[in-house]
């Protein structure tokens, strides 16, 4: 079964909504040049709503080690996504499973040989040195051959993921702006349309 992660919750509603719509984690942007950042005071009461067995995910871009160890002790997150330039020491030492975003867009696409210790990498649209949840997808046939199950990112919507995983065959999507009403606000139609098109084709 290919899993689901709603990423870029702001909102307890919203993290509520995805639960209900059968997604296996969501995600909290503590990067703060995203329209979807969260402060720990909001991520940690959203995390605290969730029904039980929904994997909380913290998405960081080049942050330090303390603002990492602060959202893990503030939060309790189930597992780190990095989006940025960091090594791949930086990533393991936090002691929880840890996901590396390689940026697949613009004229270089990230290697995903420097982080072969990561336990997913996560494919997305973005141009390496920017951010994800541009709501662009990149070019699928550009996926290079990857060792274990990896996360599709990058433009998917409630239209196109029901292709994208048959073709890609990716072990989990990652969706943000294409469930959106608006940058950080999703929608439970959205949502629900998405994960039954992954669930069911």
């Amino acid at each position: 079964m290919i899993r689901v992660k709603v990423c870029g919750i702001t909102r307890i509603e919203d993290a509520l909504g995805a639960a209900a719509a059968g997604a296996d984690a969501i995600g909290l942007v503590f990067w703060a040049g995203s329209r979807r950042f969260v402060d720990m005071e909001t991520a940690r009461a959203i995390c605290r709503a969730l029904p039980p067995l929904v994997s909380r995910v913290g998405l960081f871009m080049d942050a330090g080690a303390g603002e990492v160890e602060a959202a893990l002790a503030q939060v309790g997150l189930d597992w780190l996504q990095f989006h940025g330039r960091e090594s791949q020491n930086f990533c393991r030492r936090f002691g929880r499973p840890w996901i590396k975003a390689l940026a697949m867009g613009g004229s270089r696409p990230d290697s995903p040989d420097q982080y072969l210790e990561a336990d997913a990498l996560l494919l997305d649209a973005h141009a390496p040195g920017q951010a994800g949840g541009s709501g662009r997808r990149f070019d699928w046939n550009q996926v290079p051959a990857l060792p274990r199950p990896w996360i599709l990112a990058g433009g998917l919507t409630p239209q196109n993921v029901a292709g994208a995983c048959a073709k890609l065959k990716p072990g989990a999507v990652d969706v943000s702006s294409g469930v959106e009403i608006r940058p950080g606000i999703k929608s439970d139609k959205l949502m629900t349309q998405f994960i039954q098109a992954v669930r069911h084709g």
